[in-house]
Parts: structure tokens; C-alpha cells; sequence
């Protein structure tokens, strides 16, 4: 259902009218699409105090464009983003440099542009560093609710002093497939970027990813973008949607596979579907709700929801990681939600399911890129305009739209976007991290 509220406040008289009442106005968000600039113009890049990295930021396309020093917005007076290195910042004076660096900037930010903070991660023998480091925290999850017109602001942190490791999040972060990302933070580990000779615009060329849950929605719109991203995709769905299924796999010239993700031999049925006899991605986005408040809901809606959203999820990974179907270099990519996050009335089984899956997350990752190579994280959608939410009743559904610093949703490929920075290969110092994808939700943190 299309966003009417969005496309009135687009017009002068919704303009007006907004501005006099004081209601939100959403800005119309840029999103990736082909042959546009990546980012749309100069990177100002700036430095809090002295860096404490031992090279300079890879910021790829956008380095050319952007000056250290702060000059370099063009003629207009524009940037399309400023990435501040704070990775020095060590004590509450240095961060006096925060603010020199970025107050006479964000003006010069265009709309739907980017600003970028890079620390380090806080420092569990130094409180100093460590108070520091998380007060950019703070700094930037405000900036990003006070800079408006489709801008974002994000914080990665850094492990250690090698900016190596950061090069596949700061392109994503600069790019539009960000665009509904805002205010959040990933800290990257130390592993060393993949070595591969693939297209960067087409980084899963010659891999083979699985969606669960693919048929429709989301799910299809994160096939969709695999298979953009040069993956071979196998949708899975239940077999009850098997027309959606294979109208989906068919358009992607991917492989259809309907199965019932709880199966008991859930995992060796996929292992037998995949074409090359191996997976690189693997993609938990089957998911559904039972929702009812606690009091009144009976068992059976309870166990449904667990069983789908999180045993599965489980069970499906412990036996395709055991069986070695998931290559090293590869990904495991599960969907949590901010309901997992904030909680949400009516949906206790739900909401522990989610959450369920952001410890599964936390607590993998680390032992699956020991043991297996494999990089395990999730993203967590906030209001997504799909079939399900526009069956909301109106006014929920607007205040799903409106509670977050954009003052919409989003889209399937928003989550998409994020599912495939993660299913990149030289995302591999991206892991345990949990990514909102939610315009910056005022639910939760």
C-alpha cells in the first residue's frame, strides 16, 4: 500500500500544511539503482585530534572525491558525506574535536547524504578511552535524529589500528543501499578483507546463496538482490506457496524449493537441492506471527512461532555447518526484527523469538569463523512496507510508518541491501553484528 502521507508532504500544499501543524515530513529516500554515482558527489573526510590508525580510510570511489582537511564540497557548497576518523579519541578533551570537526559540516551535508564516524572499540583496561569511545555513541545516535532530509549518521568502530578491515562497511554506509540505515553502530573484528579477484559491483559471482521464506515479500527482494549481487539463489518457501515460489525462482533464473522449513530433515533436503553441492550464503528470513497478548494465547500459537522464527533457524545452521555444506569465506544471515529488540504488545512469542535469534547471533559467530570460516550476523527490520502491514489497521500502521527519524518505512530492498553487505565476502571482519534496518526507530535503543 503506497505511503499517501509521504507523497502529500512531497507537494507545496503539504508542505505547508505540515510545517504550520507541525507534523512530520518524511524526505523522499534515495535508493541504489544502476548507473547512479556512489556516493553522488565529494567525501569530505575529517579527523578528530590525532588518528590512530596506521593508514589512511578506505573509502573507495568516494577517496578521490573527498579532501582530507574538510575542503572539497564543490560549488554548491555540498557534500554527499563526511566520515570523521575519532579513532584517537581517548579522553572527554579530545572530544572537543568531535565537535570542531562536524559543527561547521553538517550544514554542507546535501540531502540524503552521509555522515560516518569511525572510532575504536572501548577499551576494557582504559575508562577513559572507554568513556570516550562510547560517548560517540550518544553523539551520533542524537546527530542522526536531528539531521533530517533523508541524511544518516552511523558510528563503526574499529578493533584495531588497520583500516583494512572497514572498507566493505563504509562503502555500504556511503552508499544509497544505506538509506534506511540510520543511528546505528557496527564494531568490526580484525580479520583481513577476502582476497578475491571478483567484479566489486557483482561480489557473489560464481556463489550460491539460499533464501528461506523467498517466495514473497522480503524474502524475494533478498533473492532478488543476491542474484543482482551475482549469487545463483535456491528460494525456499512451504510448499503452500509454491505458484509464488516458482513465479520468483523463475524471474531469477534461480532454484525453486518447497519445503517446510521445520522439517526433521529440513537441512539434508537442502543439502541435496544445492546445484554445485555447496552454499556460501545462507539466509534466515522465514519467519511468521501468531500474535494475541499472553493471557490469551494458547500453546499451540506459542510453539508455531518458536519453531518457525527460531528452532528452525537453529537447527538448519547447527546441521548444515556440521555437514560442512556452508564453504569457508561464506555467510550465515538471520532475521531478527526490533521487536526482538523493544518488544511489541501482542506479540510475546514473537518477540522472543527474535530475540532468540540475536543471541543465537552473538553467540555463534565468533565459534563459526574459528571453526568453519563462516561469518554469522542478522539484520532487524523495523516497519517494512509489505502485504502484512498494509493489513494493519490504519492508524497502527501510521505510527509503524512515523516512529523513526525518517518518518516512514521502508522497503524489502532496504533490507535486501543489508543482507547482502553482510553476504559480501569482503564484509569478513562483519561478524556477530546485529543491524537495524528500521529509519532510525524511537523503539528501543
Amino acid at each position: 500500500m503506497a505511503d499517501r502521507y509521504l507523497h502529500f508532504t512531497g507537494t507545496a500544499p503539504g508542505r505547508f500544511l505540515t510545517r504550520r501543524l507541525g507534523l512530520p515530513q518524511p524526505a523522499p529516500l534515495r535508493r541504489w539503482s544502476p548507473g547512479a554515482p556512489d556516493p553522488a558527489g565529494p567525501v569530505i573526510l575529517r579527523t578528530a585530534g590525532r588518528s590512530a590508525l596506521t593508514g589512511p580510510l578506505p573509502l573507495g570511489a568516494g577517496e578521490s572525491a573527498g579532501v582530507p582537511g574538510g575542503e572539497g564540497a564543490g560549488e554548491t557548497g555540498r557534500a554527499a558525506a563526511v566520515v570523521l576518523d575519532a579513532t584517537g579519541v581517548t579522553g572527554v578533551a579530545d572530544l572537543a574535536g568531535v565537535h570542531a570537526a562536524l559543527h561547521p559540516l553538517v550544514r554542507s551535508v546535501a540531502p540524503g547524504g552521509r555522515i560516518v564516524v569511525v572510532g575504536a572499540r572501548p577499551s576494557g583496561d582504559d575508562h577513559h578511552q572507554a568513556a570516550a569511545q562510547q560517548a560517540l555513541e550518544g553523539f551520533v545516535r542524537s546527530l542522526a535524529k536531528e539531521t533530517g532530509g533523508g541524511r544518516t549518521a552511523n558510528l563503526v568502530r574499529l578493533t584495531s589500528p588497520d583500516p583494512a578491515p572497514a572498507a566493505s562497511t563504509l562503502r555500504f554506509l556511503l552508499s544509497p543501499k544505506s538509506a534506511y540505515v540510520s543511528g546505528q553502530v557496527l564494531e568490526l573484528t580484525d580479520a583481513a578483507p577476502a582476497d578475491t579477484d571478483t567484479d566489486p559491483a557483482r561480489p557473489l559471482a560464481g556463489r550460491t546463496a539460499l533464501v528461506t521464506g523467498a517466495a514473497r515479500g522480503i524474502g524475494a527482494a533478498v533473492a532478488e538482490v543476491l542474484v543482482r549481487d551475482g549469487a545463483h539463489v535456491v528460494c525456499l518457501d512451504v510448499p503452500q506457496a509454491g505458484d509464488d515460489l516458482e513465479r520468483t525462482a523463475g524471474a531469477l533464473h534461480g532454484t525453486a524449493l518447497p519445503l517446510d522449513i521445520t522439517a526433521a530433515d529440513a537441512a539434508d533436503r537442502i543439502a541435496r537441492a544445492l546445484p554445485d553441492g555447496g552454499l556460501d550464503v545462507l539466509v534466515h528470513n522465514a519467519g511468521i506471527t501468531r500474535d494475541r497478548r499472553l493471557a490469551n494465547m494458547p500453546a499451540e500459537r506459542w510453539a508455531q512461532v518458536l519453531d518457525v522464527n527460531l528452532a528452525a533457524v537453529l537447527d538448519v545452521t547447527d546441521a548444515l555447518l556440521k555437514q560442512g555444506a556452508v564453504r569457508r569465506g561464506g555467510s550465515v544471515v538471520a532475521t531478527a526484527s526490533i521487536a526482538g529488540i523493544a518488544g511489541n504488545t501482542g506479540q510475546t512469542n514473537y518477540a522472543a523469538s527474535k530475540a532468540g535469534v540475536i543471541g543465537l547471533v552473538r553467540s555463534l559467530a565468533p565459534r563459526a569463523a574459528a571453526a568453519h570460516g563462516v561469518t554469522v550476523n542478522a539484520v532487524a527490520p523495523g516497519f517494512i512496507e509489505t502485504k502484512m502491514t498494509a493489513a494493519v489497521p490504519l492508524f497502527i500502521r501510521e505510527a509503524g510508518r512515523r516512529m523513526n527519524s525518517m518518518g516512514q518505512g521502508g522497503l524489502p530492498v532496504d533490507v535486501a541491501e543489508a543482507t547482502a553487505y553482510f553476504a559480501d565476502p569482503s564484509s569478513s571482519a562483519v561478524n556477530g553484528q546485529i543491524l537495524r534496518v528500521c529509519g532510525q526507530s524511537l523503539l528501543g535503543a
